[in-house]
């Protein structure tokens, strides 16, 4: 079933036909968590017992360190340590032993704002999915998308998989590819023509849209991962 409060941000997102639009959601739904997280949400029990409990990764501590409420953060590291990390260590749960070892990889990886971004993104994918097998004017916006990024590639075709019909599924994965295929073959040519500029016999040659070709691959290989771009 599609829920609409899922829909409007989907379809924002896929208006732009800037980059992947999946990357597009990530970045508003982070946006949203991080300036709620050290905002009013602070302070509701529920969430600061889920931030005690989780804590944060390393990309977004950074970003909130970045931000203006230091106090702010610091009170939930605070908590964060008191009621999780110090009294985990005195019970003797990070103890050493392979155990141990799987406590501490599970700790250091959890974070509150990763799993909330994760919650909602996959509503909106399902809801992306639903959209394109219902609404023949979405259908044709994702196949005028100008890539999806490859790891929200592959959460297009995971959701679209457990959301449609195999038949269905097949066409949608057909329509994503075809964005992928058109854009990847495009940005190829442009990474082997700016690799061609730097020998002597070509160095006369316009560079066409070859000048920013490793930017733009390394956007569409992994997707949205500049933390300074969030704030700018």
């Amino acid at each position: 079933m599609i829920e609409k409060i899922y829909t409007i941000p989907v379809n924002e997102a896929f208006d732009l036909y800037s980059g992947c639009p999946v990357c597009t959601l990530y970045k508003k739904l982070e946006e949203i968590q991080l300036d709620s997280i050290l905002g009013p949400a602070m302070m509701e029990p529920d969430i600061r017992i889920e931030t005690n409990k989780k804590g944060f990764c390393g990309k977004h501590f950074d970003i909130m360190f970045g931000m203006k409420n230091r106090l702010g953060l610091a009170l939930m590291i605070e908590t964060h340590l008191s009621h999780n990390i110090n009294k985990t260590l005195k019970g003797g749960l990070f103890d050493s032993g392979s155990k141990t070892n799987k406590k501490l990889d599970k700790q250091s990886q959890s974070c509150y704002v990763c799993d909330k971004i994760e919650f909602f993104l996959t509503k909106m994918l399902e809801n992306t999915a639903l959209l394109w097998e219902r609404e023949k004017e979405f259908k044709q916006k994702l196949l005028n998308q100008p890539y999806f990024c490859m790891s929200h590639y592959s959460s297009l075709l995971y959701t679209g998989e457990y959301t449609l019909s195999k038949k269905l599924y097949a066409d949608f994965s057909d329509d994503c590819k075809s964005v992928m295929l058109k854009y990847s073959e495009k940005l190829l040519a442009d990474v082997s023509w700016f690799v061609k500029k730097f020998d002597y016999n070509y160095e006369n040659e316009p560079w066409g849209d070859s000048k920013d070709a490793v930017e733009r691959a390394i956007k569409f290989l992994s997707g949205y991962k500049d933390l300074d771009t969030l704030r700018r």
